[in-house]
């Protein structure tokens, strides 16, 4: 990135570095995303053993997967506190809040005791830091969307968007990876690891407790970033509201169900080919029939790590294709191959005959479609909104999405499986979709409009 690249606001003079808002905005989203998502790797491999009663061990994984959406609830709430100081102070303090929130309740999961220690204060305990993980990640997404969106270049908003959108693959990859290292240098095999193994005693905290290395380093990223020009210029021109929240549901509800809904298939996608068939795949979720995938949990990780560079490799495409056609058109297109992808379900994931390649192109069909349809979704939210509520909007759109889609996604999945079979979870990926394609035809071209005049 050079200097010639840079963009300034019409009323302040110092020129704000693209190059610095690309490494602030993914930075900052790899490592709320690696938060979040190393809780969702426990959630299948290592809370329901510790932290909820062994009685029954489909019911601890089913209650596992209710903390793991937990968060899912909490991130409107954090979209609407985060979005109200990012809409009223600014876009780069609220930025800092919502990453120490996330940071200092991963961390704390880390050194939470354990059912055996402490009864049911154990899932009480895990269930509140998850609900914190939820509030700061509610707030993170929209104001890195809006911090790359508020200063990118005329005809790239796309493209500038992207790059916080690579945070979720590379976070996704970061998570996974460490776990995997610690597995593999621990010699744990879920199948086969007693209770006291040395991964299920201790090693499965250090995710956890790494956390608090790369949030300073992402902290020292954004305190060193200036205030964005669009949002500078609202301010100077006296157009920031009192309550951010109460004035885009009266003047944006419209924008707020649209982009709700635009982000469903997206979302159930996503925790779908991770969460979901983490525990299809290795074996914890039988099907109706009974037959079940015997996929090593330490096998899967390494599928999934392969599958991930095909998310992450996709997200510049998206976003480069969402500038060159348009955000409506190229969306619609992704989301009807969604459609085609869940109908597929039964054959790919016929526990009768997919093994590790069946298993492995599951993956990438799946991860693929998946950066091609996030990778336009942090240009697509904030160009629904006006600047004064955009924070709040796109945040409120993106994280009521997350319930629908994202936090029931894995529970109803595994119900699904286990009740009527493997296509079924397949079809209410489509029905999803369907429900995603019908946004995008209400939905109005946002490609040129001008984030000052929304």
């Amino acid at each position: 990135m050079t200097d010639s690249s840079d963009i300034a606001s019409s009323t302040d003079p110092v020129p704000v570095k693209r190059g610095r808002i690309v490494v602030a905005s993914m930075v900052g989203t790899t490592i709320e995303f690696f938060d979040f998502y190393i809780y969702a790797t426990a959630a299948v491999l290592v809370f329901p053993t510790l932290f909820f009663p062994k009685a029954d061990s489909t019911a601890a994984l089913l209650s596992s997967f209710a903390t793991f959406g937990l968060a899912f609830v909490a991130r409107p709430l954090g979209s609407i506190i985060f979005g109200h100081f990012g809409d009223r102070v600014g876009r780069k303090a609220t930025l800092v809040g919502s990453l120490l929130t996330m940071g200092i309740a991963t961390f704390l999961i880390g050194v939470l005791p354990t059912f055996d220690r402490v009864g049911y204060w154990a899932p009480a305990l895990l269930s509140t830091m998850r609900f914190c993980q939820g509030l700061g990640l509610g707030g993170e997404w929209s104001g890195a969307a809006l911090l790359a969106t508020e200063t990118a270049a005329k005809g790239k908003r796309a493209w500038a968007a992207m790059w916080p959108q690579l945070g979720a693959p590379f976070g996704f990859f970061l998570a996974n990876g460490v776990f995997l290292v610690i597995m593999l240098t621990l010699g744990f095999d879920a199948k086969t690891a007693a209770t006291n193994h040395a991964f299920l005693t201790w090693g499965w905290r250090i995710p956890f407790l790494l956390s608090a290395l790369i949030v300073i380093v992402g902290l020292y990223v954004r305190l060193k970033l200036t205030e964005t020009p669009v949002f500078a210029k609202a301010v100077e021109e006296g157009r920031r509201v009192e309550t951010p929240v109460g004035e885009v549901v009266r003047t944006a509800w419209r924008p707020l169900v649209i982009g709700t809904f635009v982000m469903l298939a997206t979302y159930t996608l996503f925790y779908i080919v991770t969460t979901w068939v983490a525990s299809y795949g290795t074996g914890k979720v039988a099907d109706h029939s009974g037959a079940k995938l015997a996929i090593s949990y330490v096998d899967f990780l390494e599928l999934q790590l392969v599958a991930v560079l095909f998310f992450a490799g996709l997200v510049p495409v998206s976003g480069w294709l969402a500038d060159r056609f348009g955000r409506r058109i190229v969306l619609l297109v992704i989301t009807t191959g969604i459609i085609v992808f869940g109908l597929l379900f039964g054959v790919m994931l016929d526990p009768r005959h997919t093994g590790d390649g069946g298993m492995l192109l599951f993956l990438i069909v799946g991860l693929a479609l998946m950066g091609l349809t996030f990778g336009p979704m942090s240009a697509v939210l904030p160009e629904l909104f006006a600047t004064n509520v955009r924070y709040t909007g796109s945040g409120i759109s993106y994280n009521f999405a997350s319930i629908l889609g994202a936090a029931v996604a894995p529970f109803i999945a595994t119900w699904l499986v286990s009740s009527y079979g493997v296509f079924w979870v397949g079809v209410y990926l489509a029905i999803t979709g369907v429900l995603t394609l019908l946004a995008l035809l209400t939905m109005r071209e946002t490609r040129d409009v001008d984030l000052e005049q929304v």
